[in-house]
């Protein structure tokens, strides 16, 4: 189980500031291996972005976790009352169906910095299913892609940028 992880206590986490976030599945169970799955517990999270102020730049659902990088798109945005929000919609929905939780206690946060190219952590996202040998290109893999852009463009944009280093 993933341990409590508090955040930062000296940063806000309201406004148009950009975050990486990752969601772990209770248990690590592989939640995330279906089109039907992914695409309810994705409609969730859109949701509570939509409701809470935020643009997904880009997601990527492993089999046992998902990676999103979202941008508050006004003053108030709330990425802990979005994250809430999006874990408690998405799970509720799961569990409805499954009968199981969806999703472990807390989540992994890195608010990026100015300096901090988006395109590279988003490199780093569509990487992902490439390093874990889910797929053999990006374009292949089902549950990868952006509330922001096409799929093809978030692709081509990730690949022109360099690696992202986290500073954490």
């Amino acid at each position: 189980m993933l341990p409590k992880r508090p955040r930062l206590k000296t940063f806000a986490y309201l406004g148009p500031c950009r975050y990486f976030l990752t969601y772990c599945t209770a248990d690590r169970h592989p939640a995330f291996v279906s089109s039907s799955v992914v695409d309810a517990v994705l409609s969730q999270i859109v949701r509570a972005a939509a409701e809470r102020g935020f643009a997904i730049i880009a997601y990527c659902f492993m089999p046992d976790h998902a990676h999103l990088l979202v941008e508050g798109t006004a003053p108030d945005s709330d990425m802990r009352e979005f994250c809430r929000l999006a874990k408690q919609y998405s799970g509720f929905l799961y569990k409805v169906r499954t009968q199981r939780p969806l999703w472990q206690p807390s989540y992994y946060d890195h608010v990026l910095r100015d300096e901090e190219d988006t395109w590279s952590v988003v490199r780093y996202i569509v990487e992902n299913p490439l390093v874990a040998e889910l797929a053999k290109d990006a374009d292949a893999y089902p549950f990868l892609g952006s509330c922001v852009v096409d799929k093809a463009t978030l692709i081509l944009e990730a690949s022109c940028a360099p690696r992202w280093e986290r500073r954490d």
